[in-house]
C-alpha cells in the first residue's frame, strides 16, 4: 500500500499554522511585594497575578499546600538578570511584628488568671514564632533591601526581642505554680531569642567570606602581575624600545601594554571619570592612530571631569601634537587648589601661530577660543625643539561645568 497522500490545501494549511510563541521563562522580579512568586508565576504562564496570588490563599486552606508551594517556587526559581537592587514594597517585619504584639494581648489575660496547658502554649509558640519571624527577616532580607537597610534591620531586631522577653515573662508568671512540663515552655521564647540574637553573625559571616574571597582575588591577581612583569610586559617594553614611537609594531605593543596594566592593577574597581583618567584613555587611541607616544602624568587633585571644557581642550591639544608632530609627547595635568594646570608638549618642528591659515580651527578655536570662553587662558609656545600648550582654569570656572 503507497503512502498516504494530502491535498494541497491540508499542506498549505499545515504550513501556515502559526508557531506559539515559547513561554518566558520562570524567574522572579527584581521589584516585587513579597518575593515575586506570585508575579513570575503569572508572567511565566500569561495568567492574572490577581488570579495566581487567590489560588495561593485558596491551597493553604487546604492543609498549608499553598505555604509550602509558595517555599518551593521561591527556593527554586531565581532572580531576573539585572544589575538593579532587589526591593520588595510589602513591611514583612513590620506586619510579623505587630501580628507579635497582637499576640501579648490574649497571653496578658491567661498569664494573669494563670493558665496553663494547651491554652497557653499556642498563644506561645505564636507569638514566639512571629516575633522571631519578624527579627529574622529584617536581618537576613530587609537589610540588603536599599529602601530599608541595616537601621531598619536594628529596630526591628529590637522590637523582636523586647516581645520576646515579655513572652518569657508573662510565661514564667503563668506557669510559677505549675508542673515540669509547664515549666518547659519557657524554652520556646528562649530559642526564639537565640534566633533572633545569633542571626547577626549571619551577617558578619557573608562580611568575613566576602574578605575571604577579595583577599584571594588580590593574592592571585599580585602573582599573575608579577609574572606578566617578569615575561609578558618586559616583552611589550622591549617591542618599544626597539621599534620606536613610530613604528607600527611599537604603537601595538604600548596600546597592549596599556590595557593588560589597567587591567592587573586597576582591580575591580571602575575608574572614575576625571580629567586624568579621559586623556589617559584618549592617549591610548591616539597612539592606534598615529605615531606617537604619548605619556601622561598627573599630580595634585583636581575636581574637574571627563566631560569639562578644559578635557575637551586638552584633547585637542594632544590630537594637533600626535597629527602634525607626532614622536614622544607628554601630558602633564597639576592639580591646584584653585584650579588645574594642564601641558601637552611634543618635540616637533614647531611653528608659528600667526602664520596658521585662518581656515585651520583646530587651535585657535578648539584651544584657546574654548579656554577664553570658559574664562581660563591657553597659552601656545613653539620653537625649534617642540611646542607647548599651557592650560590653565580656576576652579570657580572650571568646576560645575565638567
Amino acid at each position: 500500500m503507497g503512502p498516504m497522500m494530502t491535498s494541497p490545501a491540508v499542506e498549505r494549511a499545515r504550513v501556515s499554522r502559526p508557531v506559539p510563541p515559547p513561554r518566558p521563562p520562570l524567574v522572579r522580579p527584581r521589584e516585587s511585594v513579597v518575593a515575586g512568586v506570585a508575579e513570575g508565576i503569572a508572567h511565566h504562564l500569561g495568567a492574572p497575578v490577581t488570579a495566581v496570588r487567590v489560588l495561593f490563599v485558596v491551597l493553604t486552606l487546604c492543609a498549608g499546600a499553598g505555604v509550602l508551594l509558595y517555599a518551593w517556587c521561591w527556593a527554586f526559581a531565581p532572580r531576573a538578570a539585572g544589575d538593579g537592587p532587589v526591593t520588595r514594597s510589602a513591611p514583612i517585619a513590620w506586619i510579623l511584628t505587630c501580628g507579635a504584639g497582637v499576640a501579648l494581648v490574649p497571653l496578658i489575660v491567661l498569664a494573669v488568671a494563670a493558665t496553663r496547658g494547651a491554652a497557653i502554649g499556642g498563644v506561645v509558640v505564636a507569638a514566639t514564632v512571629t516575633a522571631a519571624a519578624a527579627g529574622l527577616w529584617a536581618t537576613l532580607i530587609d537589610r540588603r533591601d536599599p529602601t530599608r537597610g541595616p537601621r531598619h534591620a536594628v529596630v526591628v531586631r529590637a522590637a523582636a526581642v523586647v516581645i520576646l522577653v515579655a513572652v518569657f515573662s508573662l510565661t514564667a508568671l503563668a506557669i510559677r505554680d505549675g508542673g515540669v512540663a509547664d515549666a518547659l515552655l519557657v524554652v520556646v521564647p528562649v530559642g526564639g531569642l537565640a534566633a533572633v540574637l545569633s542571626s547577626s553573625l549571619v551577617g558578619a559571616w557573608r562580611e568575613l567570606a566576602g574578605e575571604r574571597d577579595k583577599r584571594i582575588r588580590e593574592e592571585q591577581r599580585a602573582e599573575m602581575a608579577a609574572h606578566l612583569h617578569d615575561s609578558v610586559l618586559q616583552t611589550l617594553a622591549l617591542i618599544q624600545n626597539r621599534g620606536g614611537a613610530s613604528s607600527d609594531v611599537a604603537r601595538l605593543a604600548r596600546a597592549q601594554e596599556r590595557e593588560l596594566r589597567a587591567w592587573l592593577y586597576d582591580g575591580d574597581q571602575p575608574a572614575d571619570s576625571d580629567l586624568a583618567t579621559d586623556l589617559r584613555d584618549y592617549a591610548a587611541a591616539l597612539e592606534l592612530d598615529y605615531p606617537v607616544r604619548i605619556d601622561v602624568v598627573a599630580a595634585g587633585s583636581s575636581t574637574e571631569r571627563a566631560s569639562g571644557e578644559v578635557a575637551a581642550a586638552a584633547r585637542e591639544a594632544m590630537l594637533n601634537a600626535a597629527r602634525h608632530a607626532g614622536g614622544d609627547v607628554s601630558v602633564y595635568i597639576e592639580g591646584r587648589a584653585d584650579g588645574v594646570d594642564v601641558f601637552v608638549r611634543d618635540r616637533g618642528p614647531g611653528f608659528v601661530l600667526d602664520e596658521v591659515a585662518d581656515d585651520r580651527l583646530g587651535v585657535r578655536q578648539s584651544v584657546i577660543g574654548l579656554m577664553r570662553r570658559l574664562g581660563g587662558t591657553a597659552t601656545v609656545t613653539s620653537g625649534p625643539e617642540g611646542t607647548e600648550v599651557q592650560l590653565r582654569a580656576t576652579s570657580a570656572e572650571g568646576n560645575g561645568r565638567g
